[in-house]
């Protein structure tokens, strides 16, 4: 059994407070949510936690704080605040180690031997790993969905937007994108929002040279692309930049930005960036060179974007949502797994994970192991 004298972390800390959010309104924690309960960990006030994030102190703590301690106060049946949050989840998670569920939460998929927390606590690792990969044959489709998205990535100037709750399979679809783009011999641009470090995302320069360095490199260019951006004015930045790319690759070019949503607690930046993204998606409907730019998005369903901030690019193009697996795609998805589920199995994992695709398919993981074993 685990040592239940493990030291109560900050990350400890969110696992519980997620599940426990989770299981009591059946959505997770938002960013937002998380940026003030980590606020609150660090002993910051919400006009410190404002500041820094770039929101009103009151309305993190009238409209999104006093939801956070409600939905708390509600899953661990006692009133909890910001001051009092902390010894809450302490004792929650004690009494979780002493019932022997923080191990088996704690183990790798394929070393859990007990099924008896398979489905209701399984959320709790999240690993950031992607368990349908292109050469997965445990990936499901969720037609036309997968159709629509194949055929727009062909189409001049075209934008698609991917948006979802956490975990709902949105880099798994825009790898399937990119994938059959090159297949079409387009050139394709992976860019991850949520591995940019904090200091990057408050700059605009900055990230727009991140951005810029990270395109050479995944297309393969010289730095004569970085050098143009630098020695142009900035007003002349986005087309420089552009030109060169597109004359450089001689190809479309395929753009990816997954995760943008962690842009959204920096006003100037996401602005920023917003602004120029919609600048290219409307030159690309005029200038047969801009045409062959064509951008993906990905953002969470769940994060909202600053009332100051133009965010009509999140209004454009083909709007993609993710959501749920219906009952018969969980039914698929044990078939792939080849588990014979029963009608009354796969209720019971419809009623403790819903269709949440990557719940069901670590609690696939989890029987395949189990019948492994046995």
């Amino acid at each position: 059994m685990m040592n239940a004298q493990m030291e109560f972390t900050w990350k400890t800390a969110l696992q519980a407070a997620d599940l426990l959010v989770f299981r009591h309104t059946g959505k997770y924690l938002s960013d937002i949510e998380i940026t003030i309960l980590h606020g609150a960990w660090d002993n910051r006030t919400y006009e410190q936690i404002a500041e820094a994030e770039g929101y009103t102190s009151s309305y993190l703590c009238r409209d999104v704080g006093c939801k956070l301690w409600g939905n708390l106060s509600t899953a661990l049946k006692e009133k909890v605040s910001k001051k009092n949050f902390k010894a809450a989840l302490q004792r929650e998670w004690k009494n979780c180690a002493k019932s022997h569920l923080l191990q088996t939460l704690t183990q790798p998929i394929n070393s859990i031997v007990s099924p008896a927390f398979a489905y209701s606590e399984i959320e709790i690792s999240r690993p950031r790993t992607n368990l349908a990969n292109l050469d997965s044959a445990f990936y499901v489709e969720r037609s036309p969905i997968e159709s629509i998205c194949y055929e727009t990535i062909l189409k001049p100037g075209s934008l698609i937007r991917i948006k979802g709750a956490k975990w709902m399979g949105k880099t798994a679809l825009i790898e399937r994108i990119l994938k059959r783009a090159a297949w079409q011999q387009q050139k394709t641009v992976y860019l991850d929002f949520s591995a940019v470090k904090r200091e990057v995302a408050e700059d605009l320069d900055r990230l727009l040279r991140w951005i810029s360095l990270s395109m050479c490199q995944q297309l393969e260019l010289q730095n004569q692309a970085e050098w143009d951006w630098y020695l142009n004015s900035k007003s002349d930045r986005s087309s420089t930049f552009w030109e060169t790319i597109l004359t450089e690759t001689k190809s479309d070019v395929v753009l990816a930005l997954d995760n943008i949503d962690c842009l959204f607690a920096f006003e100037k930046t996401s602005a920023g960036l917003l602004n120029l993204l919609a600048s290219w998606y409307e030159q690309g409907k005029k200038c047969d060179c801009w045409s062959r730019l064509k951008l993906i998005l990905s953002h969470s369903s769940k994060t909202s974007i600053s009332p100051h901030v133009d965010g009509s690019i999140l209004n454009a193009g083909v709007p993609i949502l993710l959501e749920e697996f219906s009952r018969d795609r969980v039914k698929l998805l044990a078939d792939l797994y080849q588990i014979d589920l029963d009608e009354l199995e796969l209720s019971r994992i419809m009623n403790e994970v819903g269709g949440h695709p990557y719940l069901a398919k670590l609690a696939m993981c989890q029987m395949k192991a189990k019948s492994n074993l046995n």
